[in-house]
């Protein structure tokens, strides 16, 4: 698996910090990790821990009280915690986003430590890597050269396009692995907008969605698995599902992004500043999700999608309530950054909170989960050989 670049951290130094400025202040100019010290959150001269104890305390209450139920019996060791855990994680959960190019070299994406835009060798590789640990559904990503986006986006229905011809690499390697496409306009036109932007600035409902269905029928036709609508475009859905029907794609599934955030997570990677809250949703709203995703329910989805995952928990929970669809969430890359940084400066244990965030989305009530640990917590996983467990 691919990793950091250790050696650009060789021969930093240790910084005491005992002024109450901000320490962690970190500019792109200057693209460097200091390592940080414990006294940033205990003063220099606080006095050590005290010692654990080398024998029992003695008895300080002469009569226990009477308590009618005592939960912390069922936590008393390591196979009762395991039995009694309601939710469990497993490499089946988990869907692998890959970063696909025309390129023939594998090139490091800045702000996603440890993630690449993949070459078609680096891909299949990567794809190995994953199928070993048991993760077997991926989704592809393109990176649209520049020269053939237009505004219309036609570049995204050529069956020779990028995300075609890997879709048929990958069945003719892997012809049980499950690819998830994704059906969207902004990488495909100079705008980066999710739809066709007339003069005065509007987004083009409509008629981006007379072009979106070009593509999913490119992408099933190729051999895609599950077609992801994922531009928050009103009617998508059900023209989608029309439009492979008459092709007779009828087994092709659709994981409608039906709530999708209008997220500042999302523009770190994407190094775009624009306005898509004409079609993403209000963070602050969870009516409006609703209503989006009841949408697509009797459009004729097939999953329900949450993004980005860990802020919208209660969105999750929301809808696992409200459908007997199957929902799925997608940790997106400033989540996955977030750890990532936190993790590289020894600020959080990176393992135990990568897997307890992903037991947390699986907990809120996903059932699948977009994740770009999914090779890593995979790993995880098969080493241990059994379900994670936490508070051992």
């Amino acid at each position: 698996m691919k990793g950091f670049e250790h050696k650009s951290y060789v021969g930093l130094k240790t910084t005491l910090y005992n002024a109450r400025a901000n320490p962690l202040r970190i500019t792109e100019v200057a693209c460097q990790v200091k390592m940080i010290d414990s006294t940033i959150i205990r003063p220099v001269n606080a006095p050590q821990a005290h010692p654990l104890p080398t024998k029992p305390a003695s008895p300080v209450i002469d009569q226990p009280l009477q308590l009618s139920r005592r939960p912390r019996r069922n936590r008393s060791s390591p196979a009762q915690r395991a039995a009694f855990q309601e939710t469990n994680l497993s490499p089946a959960n988990l869907i692998y986003p890959l970063f696909i190019h025309e390129g023939d070299v594998d090139i490091p994406i800045q702000a996603m430590p440890g993630r690449y835009m993949l070459s078609k060798h680096g891909l299949v590789e990567e794809v190995a890597r994953a199928r070993d640990v048991g993760v077997n559904s991926i989704k592809l990503y393109p990176k649209v050269p520049d020269a053939l986006k237009s505004p219309t986006g036609e570049e995204a229905f050529n069956e020779n396009g990028l995300v075609p011809r890997t879709v048929r690499l990958l069945k003719d390697r892997f012809p049980d692995l499950v690819i998830y496409t994704d059906v969207n306009f902004d990488e495909y036109s100079p705008s980066g907008h999710g739809g066709i932007v007339r003069e005065d600035g509007v987004i083009l409902n409509d008629e981006t969605i007379y072009q979106l269905c070009k593509q999913a029928v490119c992408q099933a036709r190729a051999g895609a698995d599950v077609v992801c609508t994922s531009e928050m475009l009103d009617g998508r859905v059900g023209a989608v599902r029309a439009a492979l029907d008459a092709e007779d794609f009828q087994h092709v599934s659709i994981m409608s992004y039906s709530v999708k955030y209008a997220s500042s997570l999302y523009g770190r990677f994407r190094k775009v500043q624009l306005d898509k809250k004409t079609y993403q949703i209000n963070p602050a709203n969870s009516r409006e999700a609703l209503i989006e995703a009841r949408e697509d329910e009797a459009e004729g989805a097939d999953i329900l999608m949450v993004k980005p995952a860990l802020p919208s928990l209660d969105i999750i929970r929301l809808l696992k309530n409200q459908t007997l669809l199957p929902i799925g969430a997608v940790q997106v890359s400033g989540e996955y950054s977030m750890i990532k940084a936190a993790g590289y400066l020894n600020m959080i244990d990176e393992k135990k909170v990568m897997m307890e965030s992903l037991i947390c989305i699986r907990r809120a009530g996903a059932d699948l989960i977009i994740t770009y640990f999914a090779l890593q917590a995979a790993a995880v996983l098969c080493g241990e050989s059994r379900p994670v467990t936490f508070n051992r």
